[in-house]
């Protein structure tokens, strides 16, 4: 099971755990990240993991890409209405059936199947 640990610091300033590894939060977007950019990093980041497996699986070299994920928020309820992911492969040349290939690979990355599987989120309130 994953498990994240969100401590509130001060304000709109939490510090997040997870495994080793420590980051900022800052909901108002000075200290750190907000909570929409980090989960639009999370699907960006795991579709960059997703690449690597593919290059690596098919000996394809698939180097110094950039992944950019944009998001509009929809006013009511509050919420993304609309993600989209660009991937640019800074000059990789890839026929049309490999193009197809990674791309049905990378939509198998979990971030991605979490948010299209319309997950059930049970919040609690108590230890």
């Amino acid at each position: 099971m994953y498990s994240v640990e969100v401590t509130h610091r001060q304000e709109m300033v939490f510090d997040i755990s997870s495994e080793d590894h420590t980051f900022v939060i800052d909901a108002k977007a000075g200290e750190g990240a907000t909570p929409p950019g980090v989960l639009l990093a999370s699907l960006g980041s795991c579709v960059g993991v997703y690449l690597r497996k593919y290059s690596e699986g098919s000996g394809l070299r698939l180097e110094n890409f950039r992944i950019t994920v944009k998001a509009e928020f929809t006013p009511s309820p509050l919420s993304f209405k609309t993600i989209q992911v660009a991937v640019d492969l800074k000059g990789a040349d890839l026929d049309e059936r490999r193009q197809k290939a990674l791309l049905e690979f990378v939509k198998n990355c979990p971030v991605h199947n979490t948010l299209k599987g319309d997950p059930a989120v049970e919040i609690k309130i108590g230890p």
